[in-house]
């Protein structure tokens, strides 16, 4: 069952690593995702649920918003970071589409990646703006994502509306990632995808591998859990295996080796190689 609180935020327009700034208009995910990383943000809200039952409604968002900006140095901004601006609770309240009205409107720079169609309702506001969008593609094995990544769209609508932003003329993207070891990683899987990857065309793809260190944090033992639990559902096998990948250095390094040449090897088969931008 779904915890659903509304909240009020202090501020919504934060600094970030991943460009001068990010916002979040929710405080966890209803997507669910067994390998979300953002699940460290428990330790700052309180929340003792399991990541993916509750998600906290910033009310007050655009309100909050529209007076920093008028105050805060232009900059990018990243949409969004700890959350997914547009999970399903978004259909209703659109605190994302009202903040990204704001930011349009005062000319700041916009990324966006998401897992959900739901942002094909917004494509009127991103056509012919300074916006960058990507969708995160993780498996096109519908069984695979259900699994690793309960309630997000399915691939196939995320490649969809990445299709919808290309002929919007929209700057696009696909954060392919995190590849899953031995299941969406493997050359066969790898070629299914890259394959719909680049029958749409996106400017650039963004991989990565699948670690448990948030943005250079400490280990979080929150996302060993959740996959530890998800692997015993597929194959006892696997979870030392992973064990492995994730604590071993001498394993980590060499998965991550063979996994970069894996995927330029596949990306070559689809003219890709010149849009590859790894993260590992």
């Amino acid at each position: 069952m779904l915890r659903v609180r509304e909240v009020e935020c202090k501020s919504l327009l934060n600094k970030s690593g991943l460009a001068d700034y990010t916002i979040n208009c929710y405080t966890g995910c209803e997507h669910g995702c067994r390998y979300c990383y953002a699940r460290f943000m428990m330790k700052f809200t309180g929340h003792t649920e399991e990541w993916g039952s509750f998600v906290d409604i910033k009310i007050n968002g655009p309100e909050v918003l529209h007076r920093q900006i008028k105050r805060s140095k232009p900059g990018s901004v990243f949409v969004s970071s700890v959350c997914d601006g547009w999970q399903p609770l978004e259909k209703r309240y659109q605190l994302t589409r009202r903040c990204i009205e704001i930011l349009l409107d005062h000319r700041y720079p916009i990324t966006i990646l998401t897992k959900s169609s739901l942002i094909e309702r917004d494509m009127d506001l991103l056509s012919k703006r300074n916006v960058e969008f990507g969708v995160t593609i993780t498996t096109l094995n519908e069984t695979l994502r259900k699994t690793f990544e309960p309630k997000a769209s399915p691939s196939e609508e995320r490649l969809r509306v990445l299709e919808i932003a290309k002929r919007n003329r929209i700057n696009s993207y696909v954060f392919l990632g995190p590849l899953i070891p031995y299941l969406s990683d493997t050359e066969e899987e790898l070629s299914k995808t890259m394959r719909a990857i680049a029958d749409i065309k996106p400017d650039y793809l963004y991989i990565d591998r699948l670690n448990s260190r948030p943005m250079g944090r400490v280990f979080d033992w929150g996302v060993w859990n959740s996959l530890s639990n998800t692997l015993r559902q597929l194959s006892y096998d696997l979870i030392e295996k992973y064990r492995k990948i994730l604590f071993e250095p001498y394993w980590s390094n060499g998965y991550s080796e063979d996994l970069r040449k894996r995927v330029i090897r596949v990306a070559g088969r689809y003219r890709l190689n010149g849009k590859l931008r790894f993260c590992f």
